[in-house]
């Protein structure tokens, strides 16, 4: 996983049919970048909730928010509409983006190691910057927390 005061890698990612985004494209801004397991599983919902309820205040300090899980664009728009999500969901089907921030890797759950999307979070600051990274995310909590680092 990438450690604060590492350069951010740039990214492309689609976050809808007609529009992708790049990390270069928020120079100058914060980026608050989570990565979570799958679109309206409890964890992630809570987590994608918790960001929705912290969204205001969290761009009041100049962030963008950006979430990126596996799923496909279409599983991002039900999420995203079910829940009244107002910022980017990315799809990383082939876990460039996640595999890059180190995001991706083994993991034990219930006791069973496997391997799939390690819940983590980056900020970036304005010159590309990883100045904080949330490796055990509590999902209930965790817009607050990004908040209260912001």
């Amino acid at each position: 996983m990438l450690t604060e005061g590492t350069k951010a890698p740039d990214f492309t990612l689609k976050v809808s049919e007609d529009e992708t985004i790049r990390l270069s494209d928020f120079a100058g801004k914060k980026v608050v970048l989570y990565f979570y397991p799958k679109d309206n599983t409890p964890g992630c919902t809570k987590e994608a909730c918790s960001m929705r309820d912290n969204y205001s205040a969290i761009t009041a300090k100049g962030a963008i928010v950006i979430g990126v899980s596996p799923d496909s664009l279409a599983s991002h728009n039900r999420f995203r509409e079910k829940h009244n999500l107002p910022f980017y969901l990315g799809s990383d089907p082939d876990r460039t983006v996640a595999k890059a921030y180190g995001a991706w890797g083994q993991k034990v759950m219930f006791g069973r190691t496997t391997e799939g999307i390690i819940r983590s979070t980056f900020i970036i600051d304005e010159t590309g910057t990883i100045i904080k990274v949330f490796d055990k995310v509590n999902t209930a909590t965790h817009g607050q927390d990004v908040l209260a680092f912001l």
